[in-house]
């Protein structure tokens, strides 16, 4: 009889326990969040109004303010490739009230091209979501005699040198691609940079370019016959052109640059904060109106938890850490 009251006695002391460590553990959440949030909340944009970083993050922020209750203020702080923005919010307190809208340049490709970033894209930040990413398209002008990948590639290789292709800058994903198609295909293209894409999708269309790769804002420009698409520079095809092979379909091997938008906050953010932006901005992907929205963009929503979303920009800053290597692209602090 003792040995069982002993018995009962050691079972509710191990529920007593379990229940003061859950009703702990619940008091330490609760502390995290607080009444998160409590006051209107800073979206940094490292960019200008207008471009698409800004775009996501005015579709990103409405619904999202909506569902928080509080109103998210952007605010635009262009500078230096995205890095000037970025760097602000690694510096802002840990408290979700800043925000950073993150994207492939700074965070990805910039520590590969600048000596002198401001932050650290490994330990400032704490990746909260993926909001959506866009495919590119390879382009060449209208009145180009290359109707496919193979005639193009067959050109440049009876021709080296004579060819050439457009970006919108040294470093710029047009010129990273063209980097990359030249490794995949052992071509020889020569790179012209331009003061931007709008520029050098100008030049393209005036025939003073041969090739460049263009992001979704081409579409209205292949439907309107100014320019012909031979491929999507993506692991799939573009919803929006689906009769369009890859790159990888047509031979040319791991050749992708899509570009990604998604919402980081400074580095030791509380989980409970991080998880709960990120529970909402998935929920709002996945709502028939945004459905639609993104669709509009040609752009494939995010579905990542904020570690997965973590491992990807891993992955991409791994990846263009060795593409601007072999380009050879510095950037002037």
């Amino acid at each position: 009889m003792t040995s069982h009251l002993r018995f009962a006695g050691l079972i509710c002391l191990m529920l007593l326990h379990s229940i003061s460590s859950h009703a702990q553990t619940s008091s330490q959440t609760q502390s995290h969040v607080g009444d998160y949030p409590s006051r209107p909340i800073k979206l940094i944009v490292p960019w200008p109004p207008g471009g698409g970083v800004d775009t996501a993050a005015r579709i990103i922020s409405q619904p999202l303010a909506e569902r928080l209750g509080q109103p998210i203020v952007i605010d635009n702080k262009p500078g230096a490739g995205g890095n000037i923005g970025t760097a602000m919010v690694a510096k802002e307190a840990p408290d979700g009230y800043t925000l950073l809208m993150a994207s492939t340049s700074p965070n990805a490709v910039n520590p590969h091209l600048y000596s002198k970033l401001g932050f650290d894209p490994a330990k400032d930040f704490a990746p909260i979501a993926m909001v959506y990413s866009v495919p590119s398209f390879l382009v060449v002008p209208a009145s180009s005699p290359f109707n496919s990948v193979s005639d193009l590639v067959n050109y440049a290789k009876a021709n080296p040198g004579k060819l050439n292709f457009g970006s919108g800058g040294v470093g710029s994903s047009q010129h990273l691609f063209g980097v990359m198609f030249k490794a995949a295909t052992g071509i020889d293209i020569v790179h012209v940079a331009y003061k931007g894409t709008n520029p050098a999708e100008a030049a393209l269309m005036a025939g003073q370019i041969d090739l460049m790769l263009d992001p979704p804002t081409c579409l209205p420009l292949i439907a309107a016959g100014k320019l012909k698409a031979l491929a999507v520079a993506t692991q799939e095809r573009s919803k929006a052109l689906p009769d369009l092979p890859t790159l990888d379909q047509l031979g040319v091997q791991g050749v992708y640059t899509s570009t990604f938008y998604g919402v980081m906050a400074p580095a030791n953010t509380p989980k409970p904060i991080v998880n709960l932006i990120n529970k909402e901005i998935r929920e709002i992907l996945q709502t028939p109106e945004m459905r639609k929205r993104l669709a509009d963009l040609t752009a494939e929503p995010g579905t990542f938890s904020p570690k997965a979303f973590e491992q990807f920009v891993e992955s991409e800053f791994e990846r263009y850490g060795v593409i601007v290597k072999l380009s050879g692209a510095k950037q002037v602090d």
